[in-house]
């Protein structure tokens, strides 16, 4: 990778690490929010084989807006439009409810960009494999089941877009409570 690609994600690491500062993952040990960023990374590169940078900065910078004050704005400032528009795609609106929200990334998967599929990808099975191997703090059994079959749902929409993805998140399910 060049240098101006390393520096790219770091920039964009450094960025989230920054916006996130504080956050905590619901796990039992409050792990600090930015592992699960890094998580994404990590698994679009080493486990699906992904070396499109902005897919990459992206899947850092995937909860950026959702869940911290962070713009779209300032992510276009930050890191271009290409980024910014990945980022968009795979966003939340907070103002629905909760249900919505959830039908919505359903409904969306299916005609998403191939980069915001496999940022979604990868965002589906780095959660699964939190549920399975370190669920949320108070999460009963009933509630675990029901986020993996959601997360079913919208892989769903998403197939065709990178195999290797596609078989951990189908060896997950078969591990699945």
């Amino acid at each position: 990778m060049s240098d101006s690609r390393i520096a790219a994600l770091l920039r964009a690491a450094s960025f989230a690490a920054e916006k996130h500062r504080g956050d905590r993952r619901k796990d039992a040990d409050a792990s600090p929010y930015i592992n699960h960023p890094l998580a994404l990374a990590n698994l679009l590169a080493n486990e699906g084989g992904v070396d499109d940078v902005d897919v990459l900065r992206a899947a850092l910078l995937h909860d950026t807006i959702e869940d911290t004050q962070t713009t779209d704005e300032e992510l276009r400032e930050h890191f271009g439009a290409a980024v910014a528009d990945i980022v968009l795609e795979v966003t939340d609106d907070k103002k629905l409810p909760k249900e919505e929200r959830k039908r919505l990334q359903i409904v969306h998967a299916a005609h998403a960009s191939h980069e915001a599929k496999l940022v979604k990808l990868a965002d589906k099975i780095c959660n699964v494999r939190d549920i399975l191997g370190s669920p949320p703090a108070g999460w009963p059994l009933e509630r675990r089941r029901a986020y993996i079959d959601w997360a079913v749902e919208v892989v769903a929409g998403v197939r065709g877009v990178n195999p290797a993805l596609e078989a951990i998140f189908d060896e997950l399910m078969r591990h699945r409570p």
